[in-house]
């Protein structure tokens, strides 16, 4: 899958009005099948990472659910544990650093200016539709990112940059 078939099957995931896939599913999943990773239709372990983990308004769900299938791929691209970390750790603050320059701030209240733990605001959040526009891109952002990784030459371009970055 490349990046645009990527961007396209999160949209289809996100925008979907029976509202399966909250903004941390949809960046796990839509990136672990860009990745080839097993199990790719499991959103289970990104479930309570939306709304910025349990609705708390922390970080972003689009980059926790990112964070999350990229540290798949990194162990899985890096046999030293403690350099996988390292390189899903450097990526995913590029990741945040890029995704806050774009959209302003990386924590969930900051981006929508809701308090998505009590159901009035949660129910005033889906109503307004604030979620298929602005998370959307937010979303599309994260995967658009990161989907390219799936590749391995990206992979090292990748990492070869942000060594260089840090010199």
């Amino acid at each position: 899958m490349d990046e645009g078939e990527a961007v396209a099957r999160a949209r289809q995931l996100f925008v979907d009005e029976r509202n399966v896939y909250g903004c941390a599913e949809t960046a796990f999943v839509v990136l672990k099948a860009a990745f080839g990773l097993p199990d790719s239709a499991d959103s289970s372990p990104a479930m309570v990472l939306n709304g910025g983990i349990a609705y708390s308004g922390g970080m972003c769900g689009a980059i926790t659910g990112a964070a999350l299938a990229l540290g798949i791929l990194a162990e899985r691209r890096i046999p030293d544990h403690r350099l996988a970390k390292q390189a899903a750790r450097r990526i995913t603050a590029r990741l945040m650093a890029d995704f806050e320059a774009e959209h302003g701030a990386v924590d969930c209240r900051a981006l929508t200016g809701m308090d998505l733990r009590t159901e009035a605001q949660h129910r005033a959040f889906i109503d307004s539709g604030l979620w298929r526009g602005r998370c959307m891109r937010q979303v599309e952002f994260a995967v658009r990112a990161l989907a390219p990784l799936a590749s391995e030459a990206a992979w090292t371009q990748a990492l070869r940059e942000l060594a260089r970055s840090e010199r």
